[in-house]
């Protein structure tokens, strides 16, 4: 899962966006509002960190911009700001929740936590599934049966990415956007080689779930139930 901080603050951008990290998330920053909006804009994001008071442009401003434009991501408010006024216009320009500086690190992570699992059109649950396997969120693990191989962070990733769209094609820019970043130079064939770990580990697993390809476009998975 990949989430945008937007934080002018460079010291807290870097203290959350590392602790995202070591939760297993994908994180970019942006350092002011017209950059964040740029990056939205790209539509990769399951879920925005908006600080109040950014500079260029007004938080709610971007807020408001984010919606206009059909951007889904959820949204959670930072804000060193107690006020009632401030939280019911953050939330009436669109967040989907408001968290007020200073705060514990225990508390971000749950409203992160419970923010991705109310992502729109999808239900994340803590083991996500797809035919006999199962992806274990906390160990990064994958099973099935009685079976379990442990995924590097890569391949959680696209595993993830995999199971969450059912069987949907995933496109190869799609993979490359959401998995290593809107800025990165990573090329197809780094996905191909990652697709062919995951086979191997599948196939180690003795799963009747194959990740097949779409020639020319991408990859989904696909269920053998006469395996």
């Amino acid at each position: 899962m990949r989430i945008l901080i937007v934080e002018d603050e460079n010291d807290l951008a870097y203290v959350l966006s590392e602790t995202l990290r070591l939760e297993g998330y994908n994180t970019d920053i942006a350092d002011n509002g017209e950059y964040g909006l740029d990056c939205a804009l790209t539509r990769i994001y399951d879920l925005i960190i908006l600080d109040v008071m950014l500079p260029k442009i007004n938080e709610f401003e971007v807020l408001k911009q984010f919606r206009d434009a059909n951007i889904n991501s959820a949204v959670l408010m930072l804000t060193a700001r107690s006020q009632i006024e401030d939280k019911v216009e953050g939330l009436d320009s669109g967040a989907d929740d408001y968290l007020t500086k200073p705060f514990i690190t225990k508390e971000f992570l749950a409203r992160v936590r419970a923010l991705c699992r109310r992502r729109p059109n999808e239900y994340i649950s803590d083991k996500p599934q797809f035919g006999d396997i199962i992806l274990d969120i906390s160990h990064h693990e994958l099973h099935c049966g009685d079976n379990r191989i442990m995924l590097s962070q890569k391949e959680y990733d696209i595993m993830e990415l995999l199971i969450l769209n059912k069987g949907k094609v995933i496109e190869k820019d799609s993979f490359i956007t959401k998995i290593w970043g809107y800025e990165t130079d990573v090329e197809y064939n780094s996905i191909e080689v990652y697709i062919s770990f995951l086979r191997k580990k599948m196939k180690a697993l003795n799963s009747a779930v194959s990740i097949q390809t779409s020639r020319g476009v991408g990859y989904f998975l696909s269920e053998d139930k006469n395996g």
